[in-house]
Parts: C-alpha cells; sequence; structure tokens
C-alpha cells in the first residue's frame, strides 16, 4: 500500500517503513537538518522513509506550552521540504476544518490519539483522498480501532494506517500490547508502532510530560520482532531544547545506530 504514497522510496525493500521528525515545526533551519540526515541514513539502510512534524500541537497540558510558529508558516515549511527534498510528509489535524487545508501541504493526514473517535473529523480526513494514519486512543482496545477505519473506509477512502502508541496504565505511564499489532493489521491495514510516544509519562504535576527514552531501543526491537510494518519516533538534534515531548524524544545522533540494529532483526524476521 505505501508505494502509492508520493515521493516513497524503497517501498519494494521489504523492509519497514519509518516516520520521523521533530515533535512539532520549530523553524526552517530544523526541520531541514533533521530531515537531510534521516534521508542520508535511511537512504543508506533502504528504509521507506515519511518526513513527521506537526504544524500546531493542539493538546497541551498547560496554557503557556508552545503550540507553533503560526499554522500557515508551518505547512508553508514542510511544503518547502516535501517539495525540495523530494520526500512524503505526514502532519496532525485536530478538526474537521483542519483537513482540507492540511492536505494541501502534505501527504498523510495523522488522526492523533485522543481524536480517534471524531467522527467527523475521520470523514473530513478521508474525504481529501490523501492517506489518512489513525492513532490508536490510549484508552481503546485494539479491536475498538475496526470502527475507526470503517469510518475512513465507508467514506470512500481506503488509504490508511493504524498506530499503536501505548494505553494509560494507571495515571502517569503508558505500556504497550504487542498482541494488539496483528490484531490491527488483521483489518487489512499497515500497523505502525509509535516507539516515543508509547514512553511518554503523562500527567506530571510540572504540567510538561516526560519520558523514558533509555527504552527506545528495547520497544523499537520488540516492534520490529512481532513484524510491525512502521515505525514512529520523533528525533532532535538537542532534545532537552526541544520545544514539545523533548522527554521522550531520540536525540537524532543516535538514530542510524538503531535503524541499523533494528534492519538487521527485520532481516532476520524475514527469513522466517
Amino acid at each position: 500500500m505505501i508505494t502509492k504514497i508520493p515521493h516513497i522510496k524503497f517501498a519494494d525493500s521489504d523492509n519497514f517503513f519509518l516516520l520521523a521528525g521533530p515533535c512539532v515545526v520549530e523553524s526552517e533551519k530544523n526541520l531541514f537538518q533533521i530531515a537531510e540526515k534521516v534521508i542520508k541514513i535511511t537512504d543508506k539502510l533502504k528504509i521507506p522513509y515519511i518526513f513527521k512534524a506537526s504544524y500546531k500541537k493542539a493538546n497541551r497540558s498547560r496554557i503557556d506550552s508552545f503550540t507553533g510558529i503560526g499554522n500557515e508558516q508551518a505547512l508553508k515549511l514542510l511544503s518547502k521540504v516535501r517539495n525540495e527534498l523530494k520526500i512524503p510528509i505526514v502532519t496532525d489535524i485536530h478538526t474537521a476544518e483542519e483537513a482540507e487545508i492540511a492536505a494541501q501541504y502534505v501527504d498523510i493526514l495523522q488522526i492523533p490519539a485522543f481524536l480517534c473517535r471524531q467522527t467527523d473529523l475521520l470523514i473530513a480526513a478521508a474525504k481529501t483522498g490523501k492517506f489518512v494514519n489513525i492513532k490508536k486512543g490510549q484508552f481503546l482496545s485494539p479491536g475498538s480501532m475496526k470502527f475507526a477505519v470503517d469510518k475512513v473506509a465507508e467514506s470512500g477512502n481506503k488509504n490508511i494506517m493504524l498506530t499503536e502508541r501505548g494505553s494509560m496504565f494507571g495515571y502517569q505511564d503508558m505500556i504497550i500490547d504487542y498482541r494488539g499489532i496483528p490484531e490491527m493489521q488483521s483489518f487489512g491495514y499497515p500497523v505502525i508502532l509509535d516507539i516515543t510516544h508509547s514512553l511518554q509519562q503523562p500527567n506530571q504535576t510540572s504540567g510538561i510530560t516526560g519520558g523514558r527514552p533509555e527504552l527506545i531501543e528495547t520497544v523499537a526491537k520488540a516492534g520490529i520482532a512481532v513484524g510491525v510494518d512502521g515505525i514512529f519516533i520523533e528525533t532532535h538534534p538537542d532534545p532537552a531544547n526541544a520545544k514539545s515531548d523533548g522527554a521522550n524524544m531520540l536525540h537524532l545522533n543516535y538514530l542510524e545506530d538503531l535503524l541499523t540494529k533494528l534492519t538487521q532483526i527485520r532481516t532476520t524476521i524475514n527469513k522466517f
């Protein structure tokens, strides 16, 4: 299915595909720095690559949290990355009205986990004809995602992806039930493991979400081992000073080593 995504490379490599980039658009320099480095790595390893960045962050714990540099400016920067570097782009949308706007600039519309049951949003995304990546709600079972899939498919769009991003475990932790990956794959669409968001520690008293980035490699290896189709990683050259979600990001300098290991696991799994 991913062969239909514009600008996608290595779609026939039998490797997992990758959605990776910063949490949010911070600046043109930051976007190109990250995208160019990840392209170099994924070209080397023959990994199909989709650049990820939110053009705005609508779901923040505190009112003073960074939400973006401006919607139109951020979308234009994403389009510039897409056109100059010839890579597909995925970004989040939050309302039905945003679907048509964002679709003019990107290739994949991503439905945030908290919004995966919003019927109007799913239908609006579907009607753009773009690929729609639906993140599983932290509060939903894998099987319940069938109904989110149906809303998009029955609106005339079968370019669908599903993303596992962990389930709430108490108030301040997330867990991944790897049984959900094959269960969601049974719906007939690619399933992605969102590694970095699955390691978030939400609901901190500071109002800033925490994370466990030291477990990124562990979670990623397990996901590849159980046969996930794609992986999602937020990465940044300076996570400590990232504008959003820095606590659970992977440092950009560590990405090549991780992807090399995951590619080796994938090659072994493919033999079976």
